[in-house]
């Protein structure tokens, strides 16, 4: 398989792979276990060369995960396109110097921080996450690694959920950086 069709089929099984669960965490929500999929050797190693794929045709230099099935997804990406990784934590549980950037919930606030020294102006860097929703998280990662002196090289998940509207949220911060969804919901 090449091309479209070889992508159709790692989509396929990659959603073939996924969960849904009824009313959790609360009713009337279907959340999206990603467990099976990363249970599954040939799943989850489908899903790592797209990203490692993407990584390398975008130029990036690290790989950013959003905490926390963002460092189950991006860590073997970046073992695999040979690049660093660099874990985006909530707030508090860093030691040492972080930049810090709270964003807005549907109730509250919530911050997300890095380590200030390890981006630097050199590094394109390339965000995994497992779902884009309201784009929060992902939005506060793109001003943490820009106020940490690095490029944007693009954004990268496994799900989007296409109603909640999160990629509009985050068209101004990508400033022409690619967002790609493996499967958009």
């Amino acid at each position: 398989m090449t091309g479209a069709t070889a992508t159709e089929a790692v989509r396929e099984l990659l959603l073939a792979r996924i969960r849904d669960v009824p009313d959790y965490p609360k009713p009337g929500v279907v959340f999206k276990d990603i467990t099976p999929l990363l249970a599954d050797p040939v799943a989850f190693t489908a899903l790592t060369g797209l990203f490692a794929d993407q990584c390398v045709r975008y130029g990036a230099t690290k790989v950013v995960g959003l905490e926390a099935r963002g460092f189950i997804l991006a860590a073997p990406v970046s073992v695999r396109a040979g690049l660093g990784f660099v874990p985006v934590r909530k707030a508090g549980k860093l030691p040492g110097a972080t930049l810090g950037q709270a964003y807005e919930l549907e109730y509250g606030t919530a911050e997300v921080e890095i380590h200030a020294e390890d981006l630097s102006a050199d590094d394109r860097v390339m965000v995994i996450d497992d779902v884009l929703a309201t784009g929060g998280t992902a939005h506060a990662s793109l001003e943490l690694i820009r106020r940490a002196g690095a490029q944007v090289a693009g954004v990268s998940v496994l799900m989007e959920l296409g109603f909640l509207a999160g990629r509009a949220r985050l068209e101004t911060a990508l400033a022409g950086a690619p967002l790609e969804a493996v499967i958009t919901l």
